[in-house]
C-alpha cells in the first residue's frame, strides 16, 4: 500500500529520479536508510517500474516529431505488432480505441524521413501524420 510519505518520495523522484536518498530525506523530513528502504519496496512491488533519461532530440539530430493516428488494414495488427522492432523511429505507441488502432509518437530527422516512415507503414494501414509544433508541457 502506497501512503503520503511514497508519494512524496514519488513526486521527487519524478522531478529528478537520480536524487540522492539524502536529498530527498532533507526535503520531505526522513532519514536517507528510511527513503531507501521507502524506494527499494516501491520497486520491489513493481510501484518504480524504471528511471528514464529524457533526451533533446534536435541535438541528436532528429528535428521533426509527430504523432500518427494509425487506421491498421483488416487482421494486420498481429503482423503490425511482429514488426515493430523494424520501425525504431517509433518513441511511444499506443493501441487506442475509435477510428484509428494505433497512436504514435514518432522521432525523425526531417520531413523526408517522415515520407520514407509514412511509406514503410503503408503496408499495415492508413497513417495520419501531426506534426508536433511545441511542447506545452514536460512530463
Amino acid at each position: 500500500m502506497v501512503d503520503t510519505i511514497d508519494l512524496k518520495i514519488i513526486d521527487k523522484l519524478k522531478l529528478n529520479s537520480r536524487a540522492s536518498f539524502v536529498e530527498i530525506g532533507k526535503q520531505i523530513g526522513l532519514s536517507p536508510s528510511s527513503v531507501r528502504e521507502r524506494v527499494q519496496k516501491l520497486e520491489d512491488s513493481e510501484v518504480i517500474k524504471g528511471y528514464h533519461i529524457q533526451l533533446d532530440n534536435k541535438k541528436l539530430g532528429f528535428g521533426l516529431e509527430v504523432f500518427i493516428m494509425f487506421k491498421l488494414f483488416s487482421g494486420k495488427l498481429i503482423l503490425f505488432c511482429d514488426h515493430l522492432n523494424v520501425f525504431p523511429e517509433i518513441a511511444e505507441i499506443h493501441r487506442i480505441t475509435g477510428t484509428h488502432n494505433i497512436f504514435m509518437k514518432v522521432i525523425l530527422t526531417d520531413q523526408l524521413h517522415l515520407q520514407q516512415f509514412i511509406d514503410r507503414l503503408l503496408v499495415y494501414g492508413e497513417p495520419t501524420t501531426h506534426l508536433i509544433l511545441s511542447d506545452l508541457k514536460d512530463e
